[in-house]
């Protein structure tokens, strides 16, 4: 990026004595000599308030011991005609007549100041204390705040309401308002700390030889930093260029990232550099040099023809608001140099961006892409049309004259295959394809918008016609041909062949489908023979679905996927095609062409059912009309669909296809009991997957017909079904009893106490489960009578059905002789009644007759379900031979939680008493009232005094009526509910 940014001029020179500061003001310079004498310098023509570079300046006026010593620092305020500066305090002078204004005596000793000219605010730093002055009508300063520091400030600068100031090797920013101070960062190991204010607010603070961009809370700026090529002592920001002091020359570098090197100003023994407004001044021993700015369009020409074209662009930014027209032309020639410039060294779509901010139409980006075939439109080749539409087609002169002579040296190209496959190859394709992409949704927006119109005006037409039925009418069944409102149709059919043929070149086979998908204007004829060329047989049957072409497309699916079987065939190419594409493609149809579905559906059903069931499913269609259809071409998948319908419905399926679904079950694993039990394998704890479907189904659903199942089942096999059914029947007894005596799994019969105590946790019925099952596991015998009481109805539907065995494998433990006497299990808080006879319900009747107990498995059951057993109940089921011991599981958190209950029930009936006290209280304070009735007391209804007759009153305790008009009014209140009632 090296270029002539600046040029260096000497503007005043052999200056008396040592620089110490220079300022300028309307165009003359001041300069602080040390000597304390302010010398003023002013061009030989007049200046216009600019620093001029024609001729060497002339002193003007010279003032003798303005100060008594030489000044540090001096700052000229153009928009109050002031000069400030800081000798032994910071002084203010009227300009250009140098009459002393104010002296600020609080900065004795300061040694560094900054100045807010919008605000008017001084920031002075004096050894270790911050002052802020704010100066009052031009004439005075006044303190506002002042604040103490870590240590003497070396450099400061406003940010905002914020000072950041550099203190020792940090960096630290303090609130001018609170004096919240912040520390940065550190300035390195090397240099002093180096503040720079920067126009947008924000601060470049030095580190060694970087320039780190921070904003006015000392945050860093991402990808923010400058770096020197050696320490600087001082820089001043000239947009768009940071100028910095270093020790042999003076630096330029650009303020946009990376911050490359601009242009290097050999000066040495550089004491100041000073920002003005249209220049920067270089301060030596003896002179002053003005760097003053070479011409934005001069820079912006070196920079196009060394090929620097984005610091070019850059630089276009910063021409006058005056010159837009100028700029638009400048910036579309260089994105267009740029663009080309890009694509003949291979940066595609860097150069496919150039081109879009050019705004040249996509017609000519296309031509630079000989191979693909485009339409032939009435655009192709016709820029002048395009002149007429600046919303389609935007060139400035510039830009034609960059088309037109790239385009001759392209024709005088004398390796013309190689440019045209360098044109065609992967990397520009794809950078074709960003491309138009990025410029197709104007385009089809518009071409939508033409089609609106056309529909508008036609309906307008048509009624139209209507309104005059006896004109005669000239039929007219062409389109009309309307070159100029279909230019954006045609320019969008040129863009999506395009576009589709790039993706395709660039094996983007799935963007090329997304491309068919939705609107699109591709051209049907040559999309359809470039995609037949390259056997892109999956985009071709997305272009014949968005034209609607349905049975090509059915017809070159079936042919795919025949072809696919061959043996010849391809094994990538039987991937893609088979008979789950017909699938696919029939899903959309099944509503909008019902009968070319199923024209299509027996031949995907041979190959493919679980998916064309699963078709059949998801777009609703009749479930008994399914069936039957299966029941007749497919028996066998006659299950798996309703499987599926079931596991997809969220409302299940019709009760008689559950019932049917069941029986299909059943009738399966029938056959397969069978085979197991003539070879002897059978048992029940024997599961196949379909038994396993068979008891989810029984578990799961409720809609088939348990009766006519159970006629089904066998007597000796299939308990488990068996008992599922006696639950779905609420013969909770009977089901327990075969978990335990018939499959001896009582882990499965805690389990269903569980989920039935789950589902009816509300109803009392079903809230002694574990009870039942209690008394299965140690009174055998009752819960065996129980069981013949509750199925008798079913045991007379059904006399094949036999009455289960009680007689099990002893589980249970021993039956001890000895009975322990358990004290407080007739305790009447367990007990539904008040009354107990000493003797347990185990000991009731004969374990022989009943089958032996199961004492280990009813003790785990209380222990592990205490809190929903009715403790009286389960101890009078319990051996009187039971040892406390094993009950203490069961006990300790009964009795527990029984006492917690009582304490909470007796805190609750003292708080109930004491507001029923509460309450009794206010009443017979209430009931206290006293009325006072003297000869002034009025009715408040008739308004008459009340005198000696009878009155009432109302509950607020101050209206008073007499009994007569009380009683009349409540009457009348009657009457009115009355009527209101009648007319309801």
């Amino acid at each position: 990026m090296v270029h002539s940014a600046y040029d260096a001029v000497e503007l005043v020179s052999g200056v008396p004595g040592r620089i110490e500061a220079v300022a300028s003001h309307a165009g003359k310079l001041l300069v602080a000599a040390s000597d304390c004498s302010l010398r003023i310098y002013s061009a030989p023509a007049p200046a216009d308030g600019e620093i001029r570079r024609d001729g060497p300046y002339v002193l003007e006026r010279q003032e003798q011991r303005l100060w008594r010593r030489a000044p540090s620092a001096m700052e000229a305020s153009a928009s109050r005609d002031l000069l400030l500066s800081l000798s032994e305090w910071v002084a203010l002078h009227r300009l250009p007549g140098l009459e002393t204004v104010a002296v600020v005596s609080k900065t004795k000793g300061a040694n560094v100041f900054a100045w807010d000219d919008r605000r008017g605010l001084l920031a002075a730093g004096r050894q270790k204390r911050l002052t802020v002055f704010r100066l009052d009508g031009g004439r005075e300063f006044i303190e506002v705040k002042e604040f103490g520091v870590p240590d003497m400030v070396k450099s400061m600068a406003w940010c905002g309401d914020n000072i950041c100031l550099g203190i020792r090797r940090d960096y630290m920013i303090i609130n001018s308002v609170t004096g919240a101070l912040t520390e940065v960062f550190s300035s390195g190991r090397i240099a002093p700390p180096l503040v720079v204010p920067l126009p947008t607010g924000e601060l470049l603070l030095g580190k060694d030889n970087i320039g780190v961009f921070v904003d006015q809370n000392g945050k860093l700026i991402q990808d923010g930093r400058i770096i020197w090529s050696d320490t600087p002592a001082s820089v001043v920001i000239h947009k768009p260029y940071a100028v910095a002091r270093l020790p042999r020359h003076v630096e330029i570098r650009s303020l946009r990232a990376p911050s490359a090197l601009v242009q290097t100003v050999v000066l040495r023994d550089v004491q100041k550099l000073v920002q003005t407004d249209n220049c920067i001044l270089a301060a030596l021993s003896n002179s002053v040099y003005g760097l003053l700015p070479v011409p934005i369009g001069a820079q912006i020409v070196q920079l196009t023809a060394s090929g620097e074209f984005e610091d070019a662009l850059a630089l276009c930014k910063l021409l006058p608001p005056e010159d837009s027209n100028l700029r638009a032309a400048k910036e579309s020639s260089i994105h267009m140099r740029y663009g080309h410039f890009l694509f003949d060294n291979g940066s595609y779509e860097e150069a496919m961006e150039q081109f879009s901010e050019s705004h040249v139409d996509i017609t000519y980006v296309l031509s630079l892409y000989p191979s693909l075939v485009l339409p032939q439109t009435h655009i192709i080749g016709e820029h002048d049309k395009l002149q007429d539409l600046p919303e389609l087609a935007r060139e400035s002169s510039d830009a034609t004259d960059e088309m037109e002579s790239y385009s001759l040296q392209l024709h005088d190209s004398d390796d013309k295959s190689t440019l045209e496959s360098k044109k065609m190859s992967h990397n520009a394709l794809i950078a074709l394809v960003k491309y138009l992409q990025k410029k197709r949704n104007g385009i089809i927006d518009r071409a939508t918008s033409e089609v609106t119109e056309e529909v508008v005006s036609g309906a307008v037409q048509h009624s139209l016609s209507l309104s005059e039925p006896y004109k005669a009418k000239k039929p007219n069944k062409k389109r009309p041909q309307t070159h100029r409102s279909s230019v954006a149709r045609e320019l969008a059919t040129v863009l999506d062949t395009s576009l589709l043929q790039a993706l395709i070149l660039t094996r983007q086979s799935s963007g090329a489908i997304d491309l068919l998908k939705g609107l699109n204007y591709c051209d049907l004829k040559i999309c359809e023979e470039f995609l037949k060329e390259r056997s892109d047989y999956m985009v071709l049957l997305e272009l014949y679905r968005s034209s609607d072409m349905h049975r090509e497309a059915l017809q070159l699916l079936n042919r795919l996927v025949e072809e696919s079987k061959s043996e010849m065939s391809n094994i990538d190419f039987s991937k893609r095609f088979n008979p789950q594409m017909i699938i696919e493609y029939l899903r959309p149809l099944c509503r909008s062409d019902p009968m070319l579905v199923l024209e299509s559906s027996l031949y995907v059903l041979e190959r493919n059912p679980t998916d064309t069931i699963e078709l059949f499913l998801s777009e609703n269609v009749a479930a008994d009309l399914v069936n039957s259809y299966l029941k007749q071409h497919a028996t066998n998948l006659q299950s798996t669909y309703l499987e599926l319908m079931l596991s997809m419905s969220e409302t299940g399926i019709n009760p008689n296809l559950q019932n049917e679904l069941v029986q299909l079950y059943l009738s399966e694993v029938l056959d397969w009991y069978k085979i197991l039990k003539d070879e002897g394998n059978w048992t029940d704890k024997t599961y196949s997957p379909t038994r396993n479907k068979l008891i989810s189904t029984l578990e799961n659903n409720s809609g088939y017909n348990t009766d006519t199942l159970l006629k089904r089942l066998p007597q000796d096999a299939l308990f488990e079904e068996r008992a599922i059914m006696y639950g779905k029947m609420n013969q909770h007894l009977r089901a327990l009893s075969l978990y335990v005596n018939k499959l001896h799994m009582p882990e499965r019969a805690v389990a269903y106490c569980d989920r039935v105590y789950e589902e009816g946790a509300q109803q009392p019925s079903k809230s002694n489960i574990y009870f039942n099952l209690l008394q299965i596991y140690l009174n055998p015998r009752k819960a065996e009578k129980e069981i013949e009481q509750k199925i008798i109805p079913v045991a007379s539907q059904y006399p094949g059905l036999q009455r289960v065995s009680s007689t099990t494998k002893v589980r249970g433990g021993r039956m001890g002789r000895k009975v322990v006497e358990i004290e407080g299990a007739d305790d009447t808080r367990f007990s539904p009644s008040g009354t107990d006879n000493g003797r347990s319900d185990g000991d009731t009747d004969d374990v022989s007759d009943g089958g032996p107990i199961m004492l280990n498995e009813a003790l785990e059951l209380l222990s592990q379900r205490w809190d929903r057993i009715n403790g009286a109940q389960a101890l009078r089921l319990l051996p009187r031979d039971t040892k406390l011991q094993d009950l203490v599981s069961f006990l300790e958190p009964l009795l527990r939680n029984s006492s917690e209950h009582r304490r909470n029930y007796m805190v609750i009936k003292n708080l109930i008493l004491r507001a029923n006290l509460q309450v009794k209280e206010d009443l017979y304070k209430r009931r206290q009232a006293v009325v006072k009735i003297d000869g002034d007391s009025m009715c408040s209804l008739c308004h008459k005094r009340i005198a000696n007759s009878a009155f009432a009153i109302y509950p607020n305790g101050e209206t008073l009526v007499h009994f007569v008009c009380f009683r009349e009014s409540q009457q009348i209140k009657a009457g009115r509910g009355a009527n209101s009632l009648k007319r309801r």
